[in-house]
């Protein structure tokens, strides 16, 4: 699958959770039912997958997780928060370093 194909069923996945949960439970929950529901779909799901930081050039194992990867090319960071602050997106490009 090609990045757009995962993308279209990672927000089809999401925009189907939202609207049978509902807003205003708690991430673990959220995660939990898009990892099912992104498995329902066969898709291949990585939870809490921890992503390496570099620092001062020392590879720490541990630098941050990442709440779901689909397919190994896709970072789905899950928010249950009133509104998107740039410290939200600042935290998932910090994915890319």
């Amino acid at each position: 699958m090609i990045e757009n194909e995962i993308t279209g069923a990672v927000v089809d996945a999401a925009y189907k959770v939202h609207t049978t949960l509902g807003p205003g439970l708690l991430e673990s929950v959220y995660e939990s039912v898009m990892d099912f529901e992104l498995r329902r779909r066969k898709l291949k799901v990585g939870r809490q997958v921890a992503i390496p930081v570099i620092y001062e050039g020392v590879c720490l194992d541990e630098g941050f997780r990442a709440d779901l990867i689909v397919e190994d090319r896709v970072i789905v960071e899950l928010k249950s928060v009133e509104a998107v602050h740039p410290v939200h997106k600042k935290q998932l490009l910090t994915y890319e370093s």
